[in-house]
């Protein structure tokens, strides 16, 4: 607590050593709010991507399809015998057949809007929807198959994964660039300080011929760059809030590359950017102050 006080309150004497204005300071305050507003944005695709994928694969898992053969002289009986198994299985909420329009719609973006359905033979499309904690699947299957030959049961698994796949490798990738960025924003900084420190080396020694210990000189710097780079970071998570904000609002449930941004309790990431931010700059400024000042002995 005690640093921590220490670190918000400063002191006027040792604060004189670090410049206040200058390329340093306008150049640490620059890297942070870049680097926080890159980070907003790594964030809030990340979030809307995983949002999504999840809304995918839950309705995917509550719902499956039923293909019947393409037989025309008994497709009535093939659809009656297929329906008559879906009501009596155990899990199944609903189970409908598709018109044929539907049918031609979800051709449509392969063969075109004039596909004549009427002149081919297109297997008919059962939409069945599924309660997960009774459905049996497997069971289904052996029951179609002997009741209705032919039929084909997709229960989505096959899309579900590799949506759950690919949310899981966008949020992986995500930590790797909120780390480069870290990374990044450090480096600067450190160079940052280290040049502040090489140019104040006359204030350092006179700061050292009057009593002043290193630990002292250093948590100025520390202190000012840190403050910098928070202030820095704020700028920068205010301005990418302003781009979501601006974005058009669409129902991302439809498209991943609609509608990105945050929702409910993920708006706290703001506020941890700018604490991140902040420590990294701590950290980072600490280490190049007290190594400088070893090499300044």
């Amino acid at each position: 607590m005690r640093a921590v006080l220490d670190l918000i309150m400063g002191d006027a004497q040792a604060d004189r050593a670090v410049p206040q204005t200058g390329l340093t300071a306008r150049l640490t305050v620059f890297v942070a709010a870049v680097m926080a507003f890159l980070a907003v944005m790594a964030l809030a695709i990340s979030l809307t991507t995983g949002r999504v994928a999840a809304l995918w694969a839950q309705d995917l898992a509550q719902s499956a399809t039923l293909r019947l053969p393409a037989d025309p002289a008994d497709a009535d009986g093939l659809l009656a015998s297929a329906l008559s198994v879906l009501e009596t299985t155990p899990g199944i909420v609903s189970a409908r057949a598709l018109s044929t329009d539907e049918q031609a719609a979800l051709l449509s973006p392969w063969f075109g809007p004039d596909l004549p359905l009427d002149a081919l033979p297109i297997p008919q499309l059962v939409e069945i929807v599924t309660d997960d904690d009774t459905y049996d699947p497997e069971g289904l299957r052996a029951r179609l198959t002997a009741q209705v030959p032919g039929a084909v049961l997709d229960d989505h698994d096959a899309w579900r994964a590799p949506l759950l796949q690919a949310a899981n490798r966008m949020r992986m990738i995500t930590a790797v660039v909120i780390v480069l960025i870290a990374a990044t924003m450090a480096a600067m900084i450190t160079l940052a300080a280290q040049a502040s420190l090489a140019a104040n080396a006359q204030v350092i020694r006179v700061l050292r011929l009057v009593g002043a210990r290193d630990v002292y000189i250093a948590r100025a710097f520390v202190r000012r760059y840190t403050i910098r780079a928070g202030m820095g970071a704020v700028f920068g998570v205010l301005a990418g809030a302003g781009v979501l904000l601006l974005l058009p609002a669409q129902d991302n449930s439809q498209s991943i590359l609609l509608g990105i941004g945050f929702a409910g309790a993920e708006w706290l990431w703001l506020v941890l950017v700018p604490l991140l931010a902040a420590i990294v700059a701590f950290l980072a400024t600490r280490a190049a102050a007290f190594r400088r000042l070893r090499e300044q002995t």
